[in-house]
């Protein structure tokens, strides 16, 4: 079934993931798009019903304020105008519409049917996914995490033996990952998968670098140059299959809003890409792709794994990587991961990692001075990863923890619990 859309254009507010949420809510799709969409693009997207134009706090851009093309008016779709006064639409509001309003609006005037669930969400974009892709083959960075497998799964339900998945082993993985990746993708599902172990080009070109935006952008980047080489290897490698979720473009930046950090599969593309992608969760929020993950029927415990970042370890080995840090890193995340699974809250917290920053403190080991680096632990819950807030872990289970990563982990002598929230702070450290 073709499912209602409402869109939301993006004229400066901070609240637009708010609103698609709570249209969304409703039972009726939405999508947010750029301000100055054209008519011909507002015209290739299906089943539009009514327009949200969303103003607020970002709307001037380079001292003057950005609007819609004016022809949009004429298109005939009924429009909802917040923080944007104009006679020109059928309601407007000086700030968030009540749920009330919304479905006024949604199903009032604009006559929306609640048609929005993950099956038809499936079937749409399977449909687009055949007209884009046709029978040519597409090539997915298949990391094993949440977002890159229900991508994979999405495709192979749409085109099947057209995918090409590879697995990157850039050395920036946690404990054991490539193994259980190939176990799994390989071994049990009978993925097309290609293994390409760049351990060593990966931390080569990392050697040095400290900024993090310049990590995240060398780390994609690369990725890019990777998938390339193994494209060239095989024929009809026309598009890129990536995980794209919704939350990685917003915080990249948008043309109304700054940048939070870039993503390796937004902000660290190269200009020179020679694939089309093909991004079928880009619309979602994280919680939407798990419900998206269960409906393809992905089992639980790869739907519900911990999120990863696309650059992996690499931006929680603070400042430029070291061979011992990431090494350290990479233990002390295994034994969280095993305790907090001991303790039953693997599946009670969202996410939770280590992180080792570039600097040491002075300890005490074997009765004598040391000078080694600190871990910090990180546990936070949230729905849709654009706010969290902190787990409050038992005082005995951080003990435990506490003692196996300063037993066990080589260089440390120091472990820390990260307290803040989002925001201000983010949910990764880089």
């Amino acid at each position: 079934m073709k499912q209602d859309m409402i869109v939301i254009l993006d004229l400066g507010s901070t609240e637009n993931t708010t609103i698609a949420r709570q249209i969304r809510d409703l039972g009726v799709y939405s999508e947010i798009h750029p301000h100055d969409i054209t008519v011909g693009e507002l015209e290739k997207l299906e089943n539009v019903k009514g327009i949200v134009l969303n103003g607020g706090e970002n709307r001037v851009v380079n001292g003057s304020a950005v609007d819609i093309d004016p022809s949009l008016y004429q298109c005939g779709y009924p429009m909802l105008a917040i923080d944007h006064p104009t006679a020109k639409c059928e309601m407007t509001r000086d700030s968030l519409p009540t749920e009330e309003e919304m479905k006024e609006f949604v199903f009032g005037v604009c006559q929306a049917e609640a048609n929005w669930n993950m099956k038809n969400f499936i079937e749409d974009q399977v449909e687009r996914i055949r007209r884009q892709v046709g029978d040519r083959k597409v090539l997915l960075a298949l990391s094993g995490g949440v977002d890159s497998s229900v991508v994979a799964a999405m495709l192979i339900k749409a085109i099947g033996q057209q995918l090409v998945c590879v697995h990157v082993n850039h050395g920036l993985m946690r404990k054991h990952e490539s193994e259980s990746v190939v176990e799994v993708f390989q071994n049990q599902l009978h993925a097309n998968l290609i293994y390409v172990d760049a351990v060593e080009r990966f931390l080569g070109k990392l050697e040095g670098v400290a900024d993090p935006e310049k990590k995240r952008k060398i780390i994609g980047g690369e990725f890019i140059r990777v998938f390339e080489e193994e494209a060239r290897k095989l024929e009809g490698i026309d598009f890129l299959g990536q995980g794209t979720i919704y939350p990685d473009i917003i915080e990249s930046g948008t043309k109304t809003a700054k940048m939070v950090k870039s993503h390796h599969n937004v902000g660290g593309l190269p200009e020179d890409l020679k694939f089309e992608l093909v991004e079928p969760l880009k619309q979602l929020f994280k919680d939407e792709v798990r419900s998206c993950g269960l409906e393809l029927g992905l089992p639980e415990s790869m739907v519900y794994r911990q999120p990863f970042p696309g650059p992996g370890l690499g931006v929680r080995c603070l400042g430029a990587i070291t061979r011992d840090r990431l090494e350290a890193v990479r233990e002390s995340d295994a034994i969280l991961r095993e305790e907090f699974e001991r303790a039953g809250l693997n599946k009670k917290v969202w996410q939770y990692f280590t992180v080792v920053p570039d600097f040491k403190s002075v300890g005490v080991k074997n009765n004598a001075r040391c000078f080694d680096y600190m871990v910090i632990i990180r546990a936070i819950n949230t729905v849709d990863a654009m706010s969290a807030t902190v787990e409050r872990v038992d005082w005995d289970v951080l003990e435990r923890i506490t003692n196996r990563i300063l037993a066990e982990v080589g260089n440390v002598c120091r472990v820390c619990y990260d307290m803040s929230p989002k925001p201000p702070a983010t949910i990764e450290f880089e």
